[in-house]
């Protein structure tokens, strides 16, 4: 499963028929490492598929079936507290900017090409409904995800300190074919 082919994958906004299965990935160990409590994560999703938050919540399919969820929400929506406190570096790029998060449903489906897959796909087509800069923001030390990142065409941008301690935040953007990629390794 090294090469996913984008026409095996698609994606569908997550419905309340949903939290269940969401619920049991939250709970998964590769899923708590780096996500927040499982709880709370869904009562956020719940709120984005009732309306209380913009962010856009699907999940993405490979050969129809579920395979992990994927977000997208828009920088200049969270340019408030506790928003920047908790991630100073949202005030270091265009408001107007894009930022994902995905997860990966089954850990038996890690390392084989799909974040990847998913993830570039997901940015191209963000790019096509016009949105110039597709950030994404994982932990520092989340190397798997970060080659996943850099694989699917995202350049490191800044690293950023966050708030609550020793963690830091790398944000890398979606660097599009043929697109010079003005990365500039800024530091907070």
């Amino acid at each position: 499963m090294n090469s996913i082919e984008a026409a095996r994958i698609d994606f569908r906004p997550v419905t309340e028929d949903d939290y269940p299965l969401l619920e049991s990935w939250l709970n998964a160990p590769h899923w708590r490492e780096w996500w927040g409590e499982p709880e709370t994560e869904l009562g956020y999703i719940r709120d984005m598929v009732e309306g209380r938050d913009t962010t856009r919540p699907f999940l993405f399919l490979l050969d129809n079936e579920p395979a992990g969820y994927i977000q997208v929400w828009t920088i200049a929506d969270h340019l408030k507290e506790p928003w920047l406190s908790e991630a100073p570096w949202m005030s270091r790029v265009p408001a107007e900017s894009v930022g994902v998060d995905i997860g990966i449903g089954e850990a038996a489906k890690l390392s084989r090409g799909l974040g990847s897959a998913v993830v570039r796909l997901f940015a191209e087509r963000l790019g096509a409904e016009g949105h110039e800069t597709i950030l994404i923001d994982p932990d520092a030390t989340n190397l798997r995800a970060i080659r996943a990142y850099e694989k699917a065409g995202f350049r490191k941008q800044i690293v950023s300190r966050e708030s609550s301690g020793d963690s830091e935040t790398l944000i890398m953007k979606f660097a599009r074919s043929g697109v010079q990629d003005e990365s500039r390794g800024q530091n907070d």
